[in-house]
């Protein structure tokens, strides 16, 4: 039985709410197609949520939105192929255990281990380390329901043509009902943490970004920062640094000191956050690594001297989904976060275009300034998405006013 509701919706920061036609609970595929196409008949839109992690209006809809909560879980695990499949709910964290249990864990992850990973693949959302892609390039298989209604199967046998679109889509080609991921064996990660003054880090940033699987800092704008992100210790102009490397699963190294840790991969990546900020996020050729941290630094120093906000630094891996903001390119990722409630719109569009002079491409769960214009410059084969998701969605059921703006 299908419930459904008229209620307001909100993200977990609440900088993005709205009141859908109906909030529609789809427990399997078979109602994720029925109301697809009933949505299709009716000239609805309709869309999905993941968690809510995302600070763009990528979920708002005025037709129907679907929740499809019941839909978690793992649905299989291939440990000869390394792959797994799951229904579109399955958080990060709920790959953990039943993968560690068959000799396998994702390949990489971020700080945050709650989102969906429909909605994480939809996003690009990624770990840190030169050597590892986002979430996205780990989709080798789906089903999916287009525009129309109709179950697609996405596969190396079926429709192989569309994964690299589909890998990155913002649900724009359609819903997930289930999608198969490529793995790693399972492994345990020796983690380092490291205070140290900017200037410092720079010094070492060659070796961090080559020999480290894993690196990511905060810099820390001013004394208040490091408490504000849960961070044991900092002040103003020090980075936290994290470096990790990969050990064999069954290591173990006694007497560590107070600022080292070993153990299973999954339970090292996840840090604690309260969501209290809103984040815009791009990704910037590698090679101006140095160029763009300088810039960076001098610009907030600028505009928010004051902030206790830190600004979050990883790399991430080259892949080859058609909207990965990785396309064809290693990227240092630059992550700026800001007060919920305070205008700080100015700074943000000065920080945009300083990215811009780095051709910087946008995460697309967080806030950014894109427009169609934009994007196709930044994106070589944004317009061979934008025909695949016609194909796909010819009447537009999954656009919302903010992604057909950009994608119609």
């Amino acid at each position: 039985m299908n419930s459904h509701y008229q209620t307001k919706w909100t993200n977990w920061v609440g900088n993005q709410s709205f009141t859908p036609r109906e909030i529609i609970t789809a427990n399997n595929e078979a109602e994720v197609q029925h109301w697809v196409s009933y949505a299709a008949q009716h000239q609805l839109g309709v869309r999905t949520a993941g968690t809510g992690h995302s600070f763009t209006p990528v979920v708002e809809t005025d037709g129907l939105l679907l929740n499809t909560e019941p839909m978690r879980g793992i649905t299989k695990i291939d440990a000869a192929k390394r792959h797994v499949s799951a229904l579109p709910k399955t958080t990060i964290g709920d790959f953990a255990e039943p993968l560690w249990q068959q000799g396998l864990a994702l390949a990489n992850q971020g700080d945050i281990d709650t989102q969906a990973i429909a909605g994480a693949i939809a996003t690009a959302t990624h770990g840190s380390g030169r050597r590892f892609t986002n979430f996205s390039a780990t989709l080798v298989g789906a089903r999916l329901i287009d525009g129309m209604g109709n179950l697609v199967v996405v596969s190396d046998e079926q429709n192989s043509e569309v994964l690299p679109a589909l890998q990155t889509s913002l649900g724009l080609l359609g819903m997930l009902t289930e999608l198969t991921i490529r793995v790693a064996p399972a492994y345990n990660l020796h983690a380092r943490y490291e205070t140290l003054p900017f200037a410092a880090v720079l010094d070492h940033l060659d070796e961090y970004i080559n020999q480290y699987r894993h690196l990511s800092f905060f810099w820390l704008p001013t004394d208040a920062s490091a408490k504000l992100y849960c961070l044991d210790h900092g002040g103003a102009d020090d980075c936290v640094v994290k470096l990790y490397n990969e050990v064999p699963a069954d290591t173990q190294l006694p007497n560590l000191p107070a600022n080292e840790r070993v153990d299973r991969s999954y339970r090292i990546y996840p840090m604690h956050y309260d969501p209290n900020f809103h984040e815009v996020e791009y990704f910037l050729p590698i090679e101006h690594t140095r160029d763009v941290l300088h810039e960076m630094r001098k610009l907030m120093l600028r505009w928010l001297p004051l902030s206790v906000y830190p600004l979050e630094i990883r790399t991430v891996g080259a892949d080859q989904a058609w909207l990965s903001p990785n396309y064809q390119r290693d990227n240092l990722v630059v992550s700026i976060s800001g007060e919920p409630g305070v205008d700080y719109w100015d700074y943000l569009r000065a920080c945009d275009s300083l990215f811009a002079e780095f051709k910087g491409r946008p995460h697309w769960g967080k806030l950014h300034f894109m427009t169609a214009d934009r994007l196709d410059r930044l994106f070589p084969r944004y317009n061979d998405f934008v025909a695949m998701r016609r194909r796909f969605d010819p009447q537009g059921t999954f656009l919302n006013a903010h992604t057909r703006k950009l994608f119609a």
